[in-house]
């Protein structure tokens, strides 16, 4: 006869212990060796406006990809950087080994009127450092608004044409060419591209690109 208690029955089997299961590892991360390409600059870069994916590093990993070219880029973008937080951020930039660089600075120094002196030596130092870290350098040429007026805008441009020239750099000479004067390309600022237009400014850069990637 069964005897009961609070403890239940006395004569019942222990429960059977489940078999310990073995921890999943995790998977090991597969390493990406591909030679890094860094998009280097402010909202242009960093894809303002558009939908995310949808800047034009974004468009230009997409089009290496199709075009089977084994490279990686990072987007370092930030809106609203000057060349001055440009030259602040050069060490986390190096940090990703990049075999490439684009440098697209000084929009922002324009349409603030900084001094063309300042963000000339600014956009030095970020190639000089550049350079010694092992980097190819691409140079985004920029213009300003017609508001600003025809000397100032000439001094302006003349920053990218001077440092090309002095340091043998691969130039873009504007850096929206073909996207900027076409409405529908460019976003209601008047000062960012759409998507449409980012994919755009995307193959203008890889014309630029593809000498340095041989």
């Amino acid at each position: 006869m069964l005897e009961l208690g609070c403890g239940g029955a006395k004569n019942e089997p222990a429960a059977v212990q489940p078999a310990a299961r073995e921890e999943a590892k995790p998977a090991a991360a597969v390493a990406d060796d591909r030679p890094v390409i860094v998009a280097f600059g402010d909202s242009l870069t960093a894809g303002f406006g558009a939908e995310p994916g949808n800047s034009f590093p974004d468009y230009l990993q997409k089009d290496l990809d199709a075009a089977g070219l084994k490279w990686r880029v990072v987007n370092a973008g930030v809106s609203g950087d000057t060349t001055t937080d440009g030259v602040n951020r050069l060490s986390e930039v190096i940090s990703n080994k990049p075999r490439i660089v684009i440098v697209e600075f000084g929009g922002n120094d324009g349409l603030r009127g900084l001094p063309i002196e300042t963000t000339r030596a600014n956009l030095e130092q970020m190639v000089t450092t550049l350079r010694k870290s092992g980097a190819a350098v691409v140079l985004a040429g920029m213009t300003l608004p017609p508001n600003y007026g025809p000397e100032y805008i000439r001094s302006f441009e003349k920053i990218y044409q001077d440092l090309a020239a002095k340091n043998k750099l691969t130039r873009i000479p504007f850096l929206l060419e073909g996207v900027a004067t076409r409405r529908e390309l460019m976003q209601r600022d008047g000062l960012h591209p759409t998507a449409q237009g980012n994919a755009i400014v995307a193959q203008t850069v890889l014309r630029y690109l593809k000498p340095l990637m041989k």
